[in-house]
Protein backbone atom coordinates (compact mmCIF):
# COMPACT_ATOMS: atom_id res chain seq x y z
CA UNK A 1 0.00 0.00 0.00
CA UNK A 2 1.40 3.48 -0.94
CA UNK A 3 1.97 6.08 1.82
CA UNK A 4 -0.99 8.49 0.25
CA UNK A 5 -3.44 5.65 0.71
CA UNK A 6 -2.21 4.42 3.84
CA UNK A 7 -2.32 7.78 5.63
CA UNK A 8 -5.62 8.53 4.39
CA UNK A 9 -7.00 5.41 6.27
CA UNK A 10 -4.86 6.14 10.05
CA UNK A 11 -5.10 8.31 12.43
CA UNK A 12 -3.34 11.22 14.06
CA UNK A 13 -2.25 11.57 17.36
CA UNK A 14 -2.80 14.98 19.18
CA UNK A 15 0.27 15.39 21.49
CA UNK A 16 -2.10 18.18 23.10
CA UNK A 17 -0.67 21.00 25.51
CA UNK A 18 -0.54 19.05 28.79
CA UNK A 19 -0.53 15.52 30.49
CA UNK A 20 -2.27 13.70 33.07
CA UNK A 21 -0.24 15.45 36.21
CA UNK A 22 -1.69 17.66 38.56
CA UNK A 23 -0.26 21.07 37.02
CA UNK A 24 -2.20 19.80 33.62
CA UNK A 25 -5.46 19.49 35.92
CA UNK A 26 -4.66 23.17 37.06
CA UNK A 27 -4.28 24.42 33.15
CA UNK A 28 -7.60 21.83 31.96
CA UNK A 29 -9.79 23.53 34.35
CA UNK A 30 -8.44 27.53 33.36
CA UNK A 31 -8.71 26.24 30.29
CA UNK A 32 -12.40 25.13 30.61
CA UNK A 33 -13.69 28.19 32.43
CA UNK A 34 -12.10 30.49 29.54
CA UNK A 35 -14.01 28.29 27.04
CA UNK A 36 -17.35 28.69 29.16
CA UNK A 37 -16.41 32.47 29.55
CA UNK A 38 -15.57 32.84 25.86
CA UNK A 39 -19.23 31.12 24.76
CA UNK A 40 -21.10 32.95 27.47
CA UNK A 41 -20.09 36.25 26.26
CA UNK A 42 -20.11 35.86 22.48
CA UNK A 43 -23.23 34.46 22.91
CA UNK A 44 -24.64 37.26 25.25
CA UNK A 45 -23.51 39.56 22.59
CA UNK A 46 -25.18 38.03 19.86
CA UNK A 47 -28.53 37.88 21.72
CA UNK A 48 -27.69 41.89 22.85
CA UNK A 49 -27.20 43.04 19.03
CA UNK A 50 -30.28 40.98 17.86
CA UNK A 51 -32.85 41.79 20.62
CA UNK A 52 -31.76 46.00 20.98
CA UNK A 53 -32.87 48.16 17.97
CA UNK A 54 -29.97 50.27 19.24
CA UNK A 55 -27.37 48.20 18.32
CA UNK A 56 -29.03 47.78 14.83
CA UNK A 57 -25.74 49.32 13.23
CA UNK A 58 -23.19 48.43 11.09
CA UNK A 59 -20.67 48.21 14.06
CA UNK A 60 -22.78 45.61 16.14
CA UNK A 61 -24.07 43.73 12.82
CA UNK A 62 -19.94 43.15 11.93
CA UNK A 63 -19.84 42.60 15.86
CA UNK A 64 -21.98 39.99 15.88
CA UNK A 65 -20.69 38.09 13.11
CA UNK A 66 -16.95 38.23 15.19
CA UNK A 67 -18.87 36.46 18.31
CA UNK A 68 -20.03 33.85 15.91
CA UNK A 69 -16.75 33.22 14.66
CA UNK A 70 -15.47 33.29 17.80
CA UNK A 71 -17.34 30.83 19.23
CA UNK A 72 -16.99 28.66 16.08
CA UNK A 73 -13.23 28.94 16.32
CA UNK A 74 -13.69 27.58 20.06
CA UNK A 75 -15.74 25.10 19.93
CA UNK A 76 -13.88 23.72 16.83
CA UNK A 77 -10.44 22.94 18.99
CA UNK A 78 -11.87 23.03 23.13
CA UNK A 79 -14.58 20.45 22.82
CA UNK A 80 -11.78 17.71 21.47
CA UNK A 81 -9.32 18.63 24.06
CA UNK A 82 -11.91 18.39 26.69
CA UNK A 83 -12.58 15.15 25.75
CA UNK A 84 -9.43 13.65 24.84
CA UNK A 85 -8.25 15.18 28.32
CA UNK A 86 -10.91 13.21 30.02
CA UNK A 87 -10.72 9.66 28.39
CA UNK A 88 -7.17 9.80 27.45
CA UNK A 89 -7.93 9.42 24.02
CA UNK A 90 -5.13 11.55 22.19
CA UNK A 91 -5.99 10.26 18.22
CA UNK A 92 -7.55 12.33 15.73
CA UNK A 93 -8.98 10.31 12.47
CA UNK A 94 -7.64 11.77 9.03
CA UNK A 95 -11.14 13.19 7.62
CA UNK A 96 -12.07 14.73 11.53
CA UNK A 97 -8.12 16.19 11.19
CA UNK A 98 -8.96 17.57 7.91
CA UNK A 99 -12.40 18.99 8.79
CA UNK A 100 -10.63 20.63 12.14
CA UNK A 101 -7.97 22.15 9.64
CA UNK A 102 -10.81 23.72 7.50
CA UNK A 103 -12.80 25.23 10.08
CA UNK A 104 -9.61 26.71 11.53
CA UNK A 105 -8.30 27.82 8.77
CA UNK A 106 -11.47 29.48 6.99
CA UNK A 107 -12.60 31.15 10.75
CA UNK A 108 -9.03 32.38 10.99
CA UNK A 109 -9.01 33.85 7.64
CA UNK A 110 -12.46 35.21 8.02
CA UNK A 111 -11.90 37.06 11.39
CA UNK A 112 -8.75 38.72 9.73
CA UNK A 113 -10.92 40.35 6.85
CA UNK A 114 -13.74 40.60 9.45
CA UNK A 115 -11.46 42.74 12.22
CA UNK A 116 -10.17 45.28 9.07
CA UNK A 117 -13.43 46.01 8.19
CA UNK A 118 -14.23 46.80 11.63
CA UNK A 119 -11.68 49.03 11.74
CA UNK A 120 -12.52 50.59 8.63
CA UNK A 121 -15.65 50.89 9.93
CA UNK A 122 -14.97 52.77 13.11
CA UNK A 123 -12.59 55.38 10.84
CA UNK A 124 -15.37 56.14 8.44
CA UNK A 125 -17.62 56.80 11.64
CA UNK A 126 -14.88 59.63 13.41
CA UNK A 127 -13.05 60.45 10.22
CA UNK A 128 -16.03 60.99 7.93
CA UNK A 129 -19.01 61.18 10.21
CA UNK A 130 -20.86 63.31 8.18
CA UNK A 131 -20.40 60.76 4.98
CA UNK A 132 -20.81 57.41 7.67
CA UNK A 133 -24.51 56.99 6.82
CA UNK A 134 -23.49 56.61 2.93
CA UNK A 135 -20.17 54.73 3.26
CA UNK A 136 -20.98 52.26 5.97
CA UNK A 137 -25.27 52.06 4.83
CA UNK A 138 -26.56 48.51 5.29
CA UNK A 139 -25.45 46.68 1.81
CA UNK A 140 -21.71 48.20 2.62
CA UNK A 141 -21.71 46.05 6.10
CA UNK A 142 -23.67 43.06 4.68
CA UNK A 143 -21.27 42.47 1.81
CA UNK A 144 -17.87 42.92 3.88
CA UNK A 145 -19.44 39.79 6.34
CA UNK A 146 -19.93 37.80 3.44
CA UNK A 147 -16.95 38.77 1.78
CA UNK A 148 -15.22 37.65 5.15
CA UNK A 149 -17.02 34.23 5.34
CA UNK A 150 -16.56 33.43 1.63
CA UNK A 151 -12.75 34.29 1.25
CA UNK A 152 -11.74 32.65 4.28
CA UNK A 153 -13.83 29.60 3.37
CA UNK A 154 -12.32 29.78 -0.24
CA UNK A 155 -8.99 30.10 1.08
CA UNK A 156 -9.61 27.42 3.51
CA UNK A 157 -10.65 24.80 0.91
CA UNK A 158 -6.98 25.86 -1.33
CA UNK A 159 -5.03 25.01 1.75
CA UNK A 160 -6.72 22.03 3.41
CA UNK A 161 -7.19 20.28 0.01
CA UNK A 162 -2.82 21.01 -0.56
CA UNK A 163 -2.29 19.53 3.08
CA UNK A 164 -5.10 16.69 3.32
CA UNK A 165 -2.93 15.52 -0.55
CA UNK A 166 0.61 15.48 1.11
CA UNK A 167 2.21 11.99 1.53
CA UNK A 168 2.83 11.58 5.97
CA UNK A 169 5.21 8.77 6.02
CA UNK A 170 6.83 10.07 9.43
CA UNK A 171 5.36 9.63 13.15
CA UNK A 172 1.58 9.92 13.33
CA UNK A 173 2.12 12.57 16.44
CA UNK A 174 1.17 15.76 15.69
CA UNK A 175 3.18 17.68 18.24
CA UNK A 176 0.02 20.68 19.14
CA UNK A 177 -3.46 20.62 20.07
CA UNK A 178 -5.31 20.92 16.93
CA UNK A 179 -4.13 20.13 13.23
CA UNK A 180 -2.69 23.35 12.44
CA UNK A 181 -0.48 23.61 8.91
CA UNK A 182 3.50 24.43 10.51
CA UNK A 183 2.91 20.88 12.75
CA UNK A 184 1.09 19.11 9.76
CA UNK A 185 3.88 20.09 7.25
CA UNK A 186 6.64 18.75 9.88
CA UNK A 187 5.17 15.53 9.32
CA UNK A 188 5.39 15.10 5.67
CA UNK A 189 7.79 13.45 3.53
CA UNK A 190 7.73 15.52 0.30
CA UNK A 191 9.12 18.72 -0.79
CA UNK A 192 6.29 21.32 0.47
CA UNK A 193 8.56 24.23 -0.36
CA UNK A 194 5.98 25.34 -3.63
CA UNK A 195 3.14 24.77 -0.85
CA UNK A 196 4.93 27.12 1.81
CA UNK A 197 4.91 29.66 -1.27
CA UNK A 198 1.37 29.70 -1.13
CA UNK A 199 1.47 29.87 2.38
CA UNK A 200 3.12 32.94 2.17
CA UNK A 201 1.09 34.35 -0.13
CA UNK A 202 -1.83 33.40 2.15
CA UNK A 203 -0.46 35.45 4.85
CA UNK A 204 0.26 37.82 2.84
CA UNK A 205 -3.34 38.37 1.84
CA UNK A 206 -4.92 37.29 5.45
CA UNK A 207 -2.11 38.68 7.85
CA UNK A 208 -0.35 41.15 6.58
CA UNK A 209 -2.62 43.38 4.38
CA UNK A 210 -5.19 43.61 7.16
CA UNK A 211 -3.03 44.49 10.11
CA UNK A 212 -1.61 47.03 7.77
CA UNK A 213 -5.59 48.69 7.06
CA UNK A 214 -5.82 48.14 10.88
CA UNK A 215 -3.13 50.34 12.11
CA UNK A 216 -3.58 52.84 9.00
CA UNK A 217 -7.14 53.18 10.06
CA UNK A 218 -6.33 53.77 13.47
CA UNK A 219 -3.55 56.06 12.81
CA UNK A 220 -6.02 58.26 11.14
CA UNK A 221 -8.52 58.37 14.08
CA UNK A 222 -5.86 59.20 16.36
CA UNK A 223 -4.82 62.08 14.68
CA UNK A 224 -8.85 62.67 13.92
CA UNK A 225 -9.11 62.74 18.12
CA UNK A 226 -6.03 64.89 18.68
CA UNK A 227 -7.67 67.58 16.67
CA UNK A 228 -10.77 67.70 19.66
CA UNK A 229 -10.33 70.49 21.80
CA UNK A 230 -12.03 68.24 24.64
CA UNK A 231 -8.84 66.72 26.90
CA UNK A 232 -11.94 64.10 28.14
CA UNK A 233 -13.11 63.07 24.54
CA UNK A 234 -9.07 62.74 23.73
CA UNK A 235 -8.13 60.37 26.86
CA UNK A 236 -11.32 58.25 26.20
CA UNK A 237 -10.77 57.68 22.76
CA UNK A 238 -6.93 57.33 23.18
CA UNK A 239 -7.66 54.57 26.03
CA UNK A 240 -10.26 52.58 23.38
CA UNK A 241 -7.87 52.56 20.30
CA UNK A 242 -5.01 51.65 22.70
CA UNK A 243 -7.18 48.80 23.91
CA UNK A 244 -8.33 47.67 20.26
CA UNK A 245 -4.64 47.63 19.10
CA UNK A 246 -3.81 45.42 21.68
CA UNK A 247 -6.41 42.73 21.34
CA UNK A 248 -5.30 43.19 17.63
CA UNK A 249 -1.60 43.04 17.77
CA UNK A 250 -2.26 39.46 20.07
CA UNK A 251 -4.43 38.34 17.42
CA UNK A 252 -2.02 38.91 14.04
CA UNK A 253 1.25 38.81 16.12
CA UNK A 254 1.42 35.46 16.85
CA UNK A 255 -0.70 34.21 13.58
CA UNK A 256 2.55 36.00 11.65
CA UNK A 257 4.92 34.56 13.32
CA UNK A 258 3.05 30.85 13.05
CA UNK A 259 2.16 31.05 9.44
CA UNK A 260 4.96 33.72 7.64
CA UNK A 261 7.99 31.93 9.35
CA UNK A 262 9.89 29.64 7.23
CA UNK A 263 9.27 25.87 8.50
CA UNK A 264 13.08 25.74 9.68
CA UNK A 265 12.24 28.44 12.45
CA UNK A 266 9.36 26.58 13.49
CA UNK A 267 9.33 24.70 16.71
CA UNK A 268 6.34 23.22 18.73
CA UNK A 269 6.81 24.44 21.84
CA UNK A 270 6.54 28.23 20.31
CA UNK A 271 4.16 27.36 18.02
CA UNK A 272 1.42 25.82 20.66
CA UNK A 273 2.55 29.04 22.77
CA UNK A 274 1.69 31.18 19.76
CA UNK A 275 -1.46 29.36 18.98
CA UNK A 276 -3.12 30.01 22.82
CA UNK A 277 -3.92 33.51 22.15
CA UNK A 278 -5.59 33.39 18.46
CA UNK A 279 -7.27 30.53 19.82
CA UNK A 280 -8.23 30.76 23.88
CA UNK A 281 -7.28 34.43 24.69
CA UNK A 282 -8.28 36.66 22.25
CA UNK A 283 -11.96 35.13 21.61
CA UNK A 284 -12.34 35.82 25.06
CA UNK A 285 -11.24 39.41 24.78
CA UNK A 286 -13.11 40.65 21.74
CA UNK A 287 -16.62 40.84 23.59
CA UNK A 288 -15.24 42.70 26.76
CA UNK A 289 -13.16 45.24 24.50
CA UNK A 290 -14.92 45.91 21.81
CA UNK A 291 -18.70 45.72 23.35
CA UNK A 292 -18.93 45.40 26.67
CA UNK A 293 -16.78 48.61 27.62
CA UNK A 294 -19.50 50.53 25.60
CA UNK A 295 -22.19 52.65 27.21
CA UNK A 296 -24.68 51.43 24.46
CA UNK A 297 -23.78 47.50 25.10
CA UNK A 298 -23.99 48.58 29.10
CA UNK A 299 -27.69 50.00 28.24
CA UNK A 300 -28.67 47.03 26.66
CA UNK A 301 -27.25 44.56 29.21
CA UNK A 302 -29.30 46.57 31.91
CA UNK A 303 -32.54 46.56 30.07
CA UNK A 304 -32.11 42.54 29.57
CA UNK A 305 -31.67 42.67 33.27
CA UNK A 306 -34.86 44.85 34.06
CA UNK A 307 -37.04 42.84 31.39
CA UNK A 308 -36.12 39.81 32.99
CA UNK A 309 -36.42 40.78 36.55
CA UNK A 310 -40.16 42.60 35.92
CA UNK A 311 -41.41 39.29 34.20
CA UNK A 312 -40.10 36.90 37.28
CA UNK A 313 -42.17 39.19 39.47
Amino acid sequence: MSHGNHTSNSDFILVGLFSSSQASLAFFSCLFITYVMTLAENALMILLIRGDSRLHTPMYFLLSHLSFMDILHTSNIVPKMITDFLSGSRTISFVGCGFQLFWSLGLLGGECLLLAAMSYDRYAAICHPLRYPVLMKDAVSRLMAAGAWLVGTLNSIVHTVNIMHLSFCHSRAIDHFFCEIPALLTLSCVDTSNYERIIYISGIMFLLTPFFIISLSYIQILHAVFQMKSSQAQKKSLSTCSCHMVVVTMYYGPCIFTYMKPRSYHTAGKDKFLAIFYTFVTPMLNPIIYSFRNKDVLASVQNMLQRNFLYKK
